[in-house]
């Protein structure tokens, strides 16, 4: 009989939830096996406010049921609802109404979830029920909210790389004494190569499913039959012990060239030798620090050079931490920016991969069959087409928020809404980060079985990047032609002849009445 089934009464209940699968979390610190009972629930609110990726929803159930496993094992009363169970509440606000009034419980503990809308939701609901909510600050970022909001007071541009450099200070990684390692803060210019096909291409580490997940798996085919995505193959791992050997996996095999090739893309090769770590670390199953740690350790015993260490570094105590500072310094309303005021639907073919644009089938060929798309090509493919086409930056946001397993708003919205789409006006990035078709065929073999023309400018076999990029510059420029990065393509606009530049505003509209029929 477990822990779960004993315990009738409580002194607190302590919800965790599906991003929160921690031992360390706050919300644990100073509970008390004996009298408190932790609430665990897969409900359908969360699991369809956007249509998430049928991987996601797997991975996380199947994460969160092993989750609940091992803290039962651990000695603690877990109170765990699954989707289909005859008392589950459909929403945490009804399910932690529930189990107050099963239980007895006069007060509720959780960990600050990480998202705006839930936290404000659970707000809202201790409040109208007048229930003692203890909400604590997530122990598991480097930066906390206070320290980010200090370090943006008075700054007219919020970069990180300027808060990546505090953030090497405080952990200490990759420092000698105040100095970073090798003398540069930062290796990227020499992590930019593009890769061939012919490289040895390691794989992320493959966990074989229990009983648990083929549960998981049987669930999620039936209840979300027409949500988005491939549910199988399904490989992710599901517990810490998994996450931690992908760690090790990924050490070993992929981080000495991680640096080299991040930015590369290659139509066969999904994961060339990126980590896939993320949706372990967003879920609560890796810390920032371990990996962190892992990877500079890799360096000092001459496993890895500096650039991929540094790279990869940087990627979590700068990157990572950064949005989700930005995140909470701006919510709310930051998902809701609009910079360029674009009005354009999302394309169905971000549903469908069904498009004659090699670059785009292949991004989200992988992202409907993987639930992962590296940073590249979730920035300079997807997020570029959609910037240059003027898409609603709205519907991107929720795109994106959908269909990665690593996905979650606060990490999610600041790259989309303020790196790739530039909707927040220059906050996040100091430019738009448009490209033409060049910087895709340099960074990648796609344009090679292309049916359009990457080197053709216009016309109806031109790449459509090429045409957009210039009609989205000019579309825009009452907001951008003062932008010091971007005043050599303003320049090159000026030498061109009126015929020349009519040619490239007629091949974009084109392209855009496309998209409309």
């Amino acid at each position: 009989m477990t822990k779960e089934t004993t315990l009738k009464r409580c002194e607190r209940l302590i919800l965790l939830l599906g991003d929160q699968l921690s031992l360390n979390i706050s919300s644990l610190r100073n509970a008390d096996k004996e009298r408190d009972v932790i609430l665990m629930a897969e409900v359908a609110d969360e699991a369809s406010y956007v249509p998430h990726h049928k991987k996601k929803i797997a991975f996380l159930f199947s994460a969160m049921r092993h989750h609940a496993k091992l803290l039962r094992q651990e000695g603690w009363a877990v109170r765990y609802v699954q989707l289909d169970d005859d008392d589950n509440a459909g929403s945490l606000p009804n399910q932690l109404t529930h189990e107050l009034e099963q239980f007895g419980c006069a007060k509720v503990v959780m960990t600050e979830p990480g998202e705006f809308r839930l936290k404000q939701t659970l707000l809202s609901w201790s409040k109208s029920k007048d229930i003692a909510l203890d909400m604590r600050e997530d122990e598991r970022f480097i930066c906390t909210h206070a320290e980010f909001q200090a370090w943006a007071l008075g700054r007219k541009q919020l970069r990180m790389e300027f808060f990546y450099r505090e953030m090497r200070r405080k952990t200490g990684l990759l420092m000698k004494g105040d100095a970073p390692e090798g003398g540069k803060w930062n290796y990227d210019a020499e992590n930019r190569k593009p890769a061939k096909g012919d490289l040895f291409m390691p794989h992320p580490r493959h966990t074989m499913r229990d009983a648990i997940t083929e549960d998981v798996l049987s669930l999620v085919s039936t209840r979300f039959s027409n949500n988005f995505g491939a549910l199988e193959p399904f490989w992710f791992g599901v517990t810490r012990t998994d996450a931690l050997l992908a760690l090790e996996h990924f050490v070993q095999s992929a981080l000495p060239l991680f640096g080299d090739y991040q930015d590369a893309m290659l139509t066969d090769e999904p994961f060339l030798y990126h980590s896939v770590l993320a949706l372990y670390l967003n879920a609560g199953l890796l810390e920032p620090l371990e990996i962190c740690r892992r990877v500079e350790r890799a360096f000092y015993d001459g496993d890895a050079p500096l650039n991929a260490v540094e790279g990869y570094i940087r990627q979590i105590i700068g990157w990572r931490e950064y949005v989700r500072g930005i995140y909470w310094l701006k919510m709310p309303g930051y998902t809701e920016a609009n910079f360029f005021d674009a009005q354009r639907p999302l394309p169905a073919f971000y549903w469908t991969a069904q498009t004659d644009m090699a670059c785009m089938a292949a991004a989200i060929s992988q992202t409907r069959d993987h639930a992962y798309a590296h940073h590249i090509q979730r920035l300079m493919v997807t997020g570029n087409f959609a910037m240059l086409a003027g898409v609603d930056p709205h519907e991107v946001h929720e795109w994106y928020l959908a269909v990665y397993a690593d996905a979650y708003e606060w990490v999610e919205a600041p790259n989309v809404i303020g790196m790739s789409q530039f909707a927040d006006g220059g906050l996040l990035a100091s430019k738009p980060y448009a490209a033409s078709g060049n910087y895709i065929n340099k960074m990648s073999d796609h344009c090679q079985g292309c049916r359009y023309d990457v080197k053709q400018k216009t016309g109806a076999d031109a790449c459509p990047f090429n045409p957009l990029y210039w009609d989205f510059l000019i579309r825009n420029e009452a907001k951008l032609r003062g932008n010091p990065r971007l005043g050599h393509a303003y320049r090159t606009w000026d030498r061109m002849s009126p015929d020349k530049q009519h040619a490239y505003r007629s091949s974009a509209s084109a392209v855009l009445d496309g998209l409309s029929s």
